[in-house]
C-alpha cells in the first residue's frame, strides 16, 4: 500500500509550476493536465534523491498513443505540441525498485491554446503579443534552468559528502589496523625474545 506525497516548493509564471514528488517502490505517480489541441507542452524532470537516481516515465495523449516513454532516466526534458485535445497523462514509476522511494522534481510547462486569427485584429498588435509570450517563455525556461541546476547542485553536493565520509571512515579504519599490526608486532618479538632467554 503506497500514499503519494506530493510537496509543492515552487508555483512560476502562468500554467508552469514545480513540484517535488516522492514515488515509494512498486509505486506510480501519475499526473493530469487538459489542452487544447496544437498547444506546446513541455516535461522536466529530475530524480534528486533514491536508489540510483533513475526512473521510468510515460506520457501518453487522451487516445491512450504513447508519446514519450524512458526507463531508469535520471532527468530529461521533453515538449511536444498536443496533437488532439484532451486530458494528457504523464507517469513516473518506481516499479522496479523493490524498497526504495525516489524523489522526483518536475515540471510541466503548458503554452497558451492556438488561437484563430481574426480579420479585424491589428497585425502589429499580434506582432507585439507574440513577442510578449516569447519573451515569458523564455523567462519561464531560465527559471526552470535555474531550478534544474540547484537540484543538481544538492545532489552532486550529497555525493561529495558521502564520498568524503567514506574516505575518512577508511582512513580511520587504516589507521586502527596499523596500530593493531604495530602492537601485535611488538608483542610478538618480546614474546620471542622472552622465551630465547628462558631457553
Amino acid at each position: 500500500m503506497w500514499v503519494p506525497a506530493l510537496l509543492v516548493v515552487a508555483a512560476l509564471s502562468g500554467a508552469a509550476e514545480a513540484y517535488f514528488i516522492t514515488v515509494d517502490a512498486h509505486a506510480e505517480e501519475c499526473f493530469f493536465d487538459k489542452v487544447e489541441a496544437g498547444t506546446k507542452m513541455g516535461l522536466m524532470f529530475e530524480i534528486a534523491e533514491g536508489g540510483f537516481l533513475d526512473i521510468d516515465v510515460k506520457i501518453v495523449g487522451p487516445d491512450g498513443r504513447v508519446i514519450y516513454q524512458g526507463e531508469r532516466e535520471t532527468s530529461g526534458k521533453y515538449t511536444f505540441a498536443a496533437h488532439v485535445t484532451g486530458v494528457y497523462t504523464y507517469c513516473f514509476s518506481n516499479q522496479m525498485s523493490t524498497m526504495t522511494p525516489k524523489v522526483v522534481l518536475f515540471n510541466m510547462d503548458i503554452g497558451e491554446a492556438p488561437k484563430e486569427a481574426s480579420e479585424d485584429t491589428d497585425a502589429h498588435h499580434n506582432k507585439l503579443d507574440d513577442m510578449i509570450r516569447e519573451l515569458s517563455s523564455t523567462l519561464t525556461g531560465v527559471k526552470h534552468e535555474q531550478e534544474y541546476m540547484q537540484v543538481r547542485d544538492r545532489i552532486h553536493r550529497s555525493i561529495n559528502e558521502s564520498t568524503n565520509s567514506r574516505v575518512v571512515m577508511w582512513s580511520f579504519f587504516e589507521a586502527l589496523v596499523l596500530v593493531a599490526m604495530t602492537l601485535g608486532q611488538v608483542l610478538y618479538l618480546k614474546r620471542f625474545f622472552e622465551v630465547r632467554r628462558v631457553v
